[in-house]
């Protein structure tokens, strides 16, 4: 009777272990899905963070190149502000007179005035007439001269740049600077 009562506890001790070996295996297997989201989420922060650095690096490239451009805009008002000082030290002559351009039709008083040009491109080409006027003005006498085209306004420009060989030297020299610290960096 002592074997069937030790064989009966044996029996009940098994069925435990077994019920206890199925919770366990419950518990194991949810632990591994735990573990497989968990290594998921570690793959994802992962991707997010290489993202994070490469938006770090274009935010660092982004901030130097700006900072480059600063710098040259800088040193590009500087140079403005010598070649104006250069101008002003220059002799002021007056514009010659055009000759083949026709004196524009007096307006009536009630025609507005016309809008300023806002242009950079007109702007641009209305300081270069005005220019090479003011070089050939220089260059030769106002009787002699005859009409500004493209061609002879920059001659004109590259001819008074000649001539004035210091200022060109200086011009160059500035220039030199100028190429010698935007490359630096």
């Amino acid at each position: 009777m002592t074997g069937m009562v030790l064989d009966g506890v044996l029996m009940l001790l098994l069925v435990c272990a077994l019920g206890y070996g199925v919770r366990l295996e419950r518990k194991l297997t949810t632990l591994r899905a735990g573990q497989l989201a968990f290594a998921n989420a570690v793959v994802e922060l992962n991707q997010a963070a290489g993202r994070a650095e490469q938006a770090l690096a274009n935010l660092r490239a982004s901030g130097q190149e700006t900072d480059l451009l600063h710098d040259r805009i800088v040193k590009a008002r500087e140079v403005k502000a010598q070649l104006e000082q250069l101008i002003a030290r220059g002799p002021v002559v007056a514009p010659a007179p055009v000759l083949a351009a026709p004196e524009p039709a007096p307006r009536p008083a009630s025609a507005p005035a016309p809008a300023p040009v806002t242009d950079h491109d007109g702007e641009r080409a209305l300081r270069m007439a005005a220019l090479a006027q003011r070089i050939q003005g220089m260059a030769a006498p106002a009787a002699a001269q005859r009409p500004a085209s493209g061609r002879d306004n920059v001659a004109a420009i590259v001819n008074a740049l000649s001539a004035n060989h210091p200022a060109k030297e200086s011009l160059n020299r500035a220039r030199r600077t100028l190429d010698e610290d935007l490359f630096a960096a």
